[in-house]
């Protein structure tokens, strides 16, 4: 192993990355060092990568350079020396929240919400390399009929799975509308299917991203964009009048949160996931809230580790197939094919998965082709 390694990284308070050769990390005494098999791009890595006004009021240019890239899976091959779990060989992935285990919300439980809390590829040195270093505390060891192309996305699926089945997990028998197209959008149709969710309504705006939703499991697929549609009503026709169960808002729209709130029966779960372009938006907070005695809930990452153990579980079981949501691979030298591919419009594109290694991105190609499947990408 060298003492240099390629990296994609932010060095400068403007638009685009670039890739270089790093020194390799070096890791602290609770630390382990991953050799990444693979790697995959949220949205949080394209607001970065874009250097909109979150990414200059959240990262600063002050804290530049930094290594992109929170989503991925790999295998251990170093440890500090106050390492006592993890061990060299383990195939893992990282859950990005690094939580400090004084805060409040850790004491009692609630590790993902800490005030303290730093994200991996946002606060520190990310994942968009050959090698990254996290704390052991952080480590999810994999299971190993998981590939790597799958286990990277394990990240966003638990943002998925916590948003389906709330803190209660009471979702079998019920309907769900789900409002956005996304990659997280459609991780939950597929995670709704499984958990017994009888009627799925996907909302959306992109034809290519819907139709991978019906792949996932969706019963009722309805186009946003629609002006001579009344949406509402059409939930309410398929709901006996009442509305559905549970609304999974995922976009972050005003339209979408509008909407999401007519969509919702009275004593409904309205579940809170897209981020807004601004804070401040107008609802019925009376009619829409109040009267309707509805349950708000905001997801903000997995529950740790909870959702980690419900995503391996849906994952090694073969329940869950999230193969049709990876549209695209690439190797990591070829980054900016796949930030061109998540800011093409109209949206043709869902999971991105990067791969440092070559021999990794050629074995995940086969085995996407026994299922079937050709994700774009290098040849």
């Amino acid at each position: 192993m060298g003492r240099r390694m390629k990296a994609v990284v932010k060095l400068k308070p403007s638009p685009g990355a670039e890739l270089r050769l790093v020194d390799l990390p070096q890791i602290e005494p609770d630390e382990v060092l991953v050799r990444v098999e693979a790697t995959s791009i949220c949205g949080t890595d394209v607001h970065i990568y874009n250097w909109d006004p979150w990414s200059q009021e959240r990262i600063r240019a002050r804290n530049l350079p930094q290594i992109l890239g929170h989503e991925v899976a790999g295998e251990v091959v170093d440890v500090g020396k106050q390492v006592r779990y993890i061990k060299v060989g383990d195939y893992v992935s990282a859950e990005t929240h690094i939580y400090h285990p004084r805060d409040l919300q850790a004491l009692l439980g609630q590790f993902h919400l800490g005030e303290r809390m730093k994200i991996l590829g946002v606060d520190c040195d990310g994942a968009f390399a050959e090698y990254f270093a996290i704390p052991e505390t952080i480590c999810w060891v994999n299971d190993r009929s998981i590939p790597p192309e799958f286990a990277t996305l394990q990240e966003p699926l638990g943002n998925a799975v916590y948003a389906v089945l709330g803190e209660d997990n009471d979702v079998a028998g019920k309907s769900m509308v789900l409002i956005g197209d996304g990659p997280i959008a459609l991780f939950a149709v597929g995670v709704a299917r499984c958990s017994g969710v009888t009627q799925i309504f996907l909302v959306g705006m992109s034809k290519h991203n819907m139709e991978i939703g019906r792949r996932m499991g969706a019963d009722f697929v309805i186009d946003a964009k629609r002006k001579d549609e009344d949406r509402v009503a059409y939930i309410r026709e398929y709901t006996g009048g009442y509305g559905a169960d549970i609304v999974l808002e995922m976009t972050g729209s005003q339209q979408g949160i509008e909407e999401g709130i007519q969509m919702l029966r009275r004593g409904g779960r309205f579940t809170a996931f897209g981020i807004a372009t601004q804070s401040t938006l107008q609802i019925d907070y009376n009619n829409g809230i109040v009267f309707k005695g509805a349950q708000i809930q905001g997801i903000s990452g997995r529950k740790i580790f909870d959702t980690w153990y419900r995503v391996r579980n849906f994952l090694s079981s073969g329940r869950l197939d999230i193969s049709p949501v990876i549209t695209h691979m690439f190797a990591l030298e070829d980054y900016e094919k796949g930030f061109k591919a998540s800011l093409a419009l109209p949206r043709r594109s869902a999971k991105i998965v990067l791969f440092p290694q070559e021999e990794e991105l050629k074995k995940a190609q086969a085995r996407m082709a026994e299922r079937g499947l050709a994700p774009k990408g290098a040849k």
